[in-house]
């Protein structure tokens, strides 16, 4: 396709209280245009969270959408679409059954995402927009609010902190919360009190205070356009303007507030615990200012798939936060370090210089260095046990633009650095056959790059890196003694070399400082 052609894509989204259709024409000098919304109410997650499957009636309304969905994409005659679904698909025990029957019945197969993926998706639905490296120059909180639950992504000097999902989503606080015997009033005060209290714990582990909130979510467009009367294009006001006015519309009726912020439901009543959450959101990270691009998920599919098909030039570095986020999460657990830093240029300086000899791409170079931040990390739970340690950290923390078998992979990485890998037959429940020749791979540059700099001081400059035959020849001029990292890189060699066939050469040329 020539660059300046027309591209049309079509993203379906089932989410827990609807399902929606974006249509968007894409173009290399126009970017992404949105031509057509549309949305249907079913309230699948009520059913999904609190009976842990989906019935036949709800199916049965599922089928019918998404077949008037297909109808539409057909009259668009769209390049190419994507369908994904959320956690009420993902956390109900047949969906295996209602996934086939809806590609039965419209021929439609779905990508059931998890929550990382998800909020990745959502997060390049606006960090792919103009002006977004501008709103977090400073520090920002980016929160995206979704009916099973919020993710929360912290930025300072421009850097990526950390990402944490919080399970606060409007459908789980609708379904928690709802159907009590309350009056109004003391329903809104225990709907807030539970935001409250869910938040404290994230403000308590990460210093909360930014210059501007982000916010992503059903009904923030709406909010914010009766904030600004102005509606100007940027969509930023100041966050005191934004809470007084959620004040003064959550003492009305749900009827009230529907009316009040034109919502096709009349009586809506998911915006209640929505805009209670955009509220308390900016109060718990004491914004100056609230920004809402008014994107949704359906963009995020839509920008994912322009960027991977190279149909429009990337604004936002999404490798630096991924890097950003490891970084941090080594600072947090005191693991970060000059050898750290070391470590991370000596494997990747390897790793660069086999390129024809491993076959592997950009993706795991950018693996490889996660794994080289990370692999110290598991020291400050054990130091009998670091490895392990250090495998349980990846796997249980949020690293925003990594899918989980990413993580799988830098955690597996990391533990066969130091101990033996075990045979594929071992690991075929977690991984593919590819996969494992990754981590193999990951993990045996990782073993020579570490024997490199064991002392952790550093004790070398000038490595140069070259392949001749079968060798790998690392030269390196030394200003002390390396007779620990020469005995070490010897034992170290053995598993490199039965993984790529290559082995590696240590050649040392003594600098004496004066």
């Amino acid at each position: 396709m020539h660059s300046l052609d027309i591209h049309t894509f079509a993203a379906i989204y089932i989410g827990s209280y609807e399902v929606s259709l974006n249509i968007y024409e894409i173009s290399y000098k126009k970017r992404i245009k949105k031509i057509d919304n549309i949305r249907y109410h079913i309230e699948l997650g009520k059913e999904a969270f609190s009976k842990k499957r989906l019935g036949y009636e709800a199916v049965e309304e599922l089928c019918s959408k998404l077949s008037e969905f297909s109808k539409i994409i057909q009259g668009y005659k769209t390049d190419a679409y994507e369908i994904y679904a959320s956690a009420v698909l993902r956390e109900v025990t047949n969906a295996t059954f209602v996934l086939n029957q809806i590609f039965l019945r419209t021929g439609f197969s779905i990508k059931v995402i998890n929550n990382s993926e998800h909020r990745f998706i959502s997060y390049k639905s606006v960090a792919g927009r103009a002006g977004f490296d501008r709103i977090i120059k400073g520090s920002a909180a980016v929160v995206d609010i979704g009916g099973s639950g919020t993710q929360v992504t912290l930025f300072r000097d421009g850097e990526l902190v950390t990402t944490q999902h919080i399970g606060l989503g409007t459908m789980k606080i609708r379904t928690l919360l709802d159907n009590r015997g309350n009056t109004y009033s003391s329903y809104c005060k225990q709907v807030e009190e539970y935001i409250v209290k869910k938040l404290e714990t994230f403000t308590s582990l990460y210093e909360c205070e930014v210059e501007n909130i982000v916010i992503m979510g059903d009904y923030a467009p709406e909010v914010i356009r009766k904030v600004d009367k102005n509606n100007r294009e940027d969509k930023v006001v100041k966050t005191e303007k934004f809470v007084k006015y959620i004040s003064k519309i959550q003492k009305k009726t749900v009827e009230e507030i529907s009316k009040e912020l034109n919502l096709a439901n009349e009586s809506d009543p998911f915006v209640l615990p929505a805009i209670l959450l955009f509220k308390n959101l900016a109060l718990s990270v004491k914004s100056k200012e609230v920004y809402v691009p008014g994107v949704n998920i359906n963009d995020g599919i839509a920008y994912n798939y322009a960027e991977k098909n190279k149909l429009v030039k990337d604004t936002h570095d999404f490798d630096k936060d991924i890097l950003s986020t490891a970084k941090e999460l080594s600072k947090r657990y005191n693991s970060y370090s000059p050898h750290i830093d070391a470590l991370c240029k000596l494997s990747v300086k390897i790793f660069d210089t086999m390129k024809k000899n491993h076959g592997l791409g950009k993706r795991e170079r950018l693996l490889l260095q996660v794994a080289a931040i990370l692999h110290d990390c598991g020291k400050y739970i054990s130091l009998a046990n670091s490895p392990q340690c250090a495998y349980y950290i990846v796997m249980s923390s949020e690293i925003m633009g990594l899918s989980h078998l990413e993580r799988k992979i830098v955690a597996l990485a990391i533990l066969y650095n130091t101990y033996q890998l075990n045979e594929f037959e071992y690991l075929s429940q977690k991984l593919d056959h590819d996969a494992y020749l990754v981590v193999a791979k990951l993990s045996a540059i990782l073993r020579v790059a570490n024997a490199l700099d064991q002392s952790h001081k550093q004790k070398f400059s000038n490595i140069k890196i070259s392949i001749k035959g079968r060798e790998l020849i690392i030269k390196l001029e030394s200003f002390e003694d390396i007779s620990l990292e020469q005995t070490l890189f010897d034992d170290k060699t053995e598993y490199f070399e039965n993984v790529f066939s290559l082995k590696p050469i240590l050649k040392e040329k003594r600098v004496y400082l004066e």
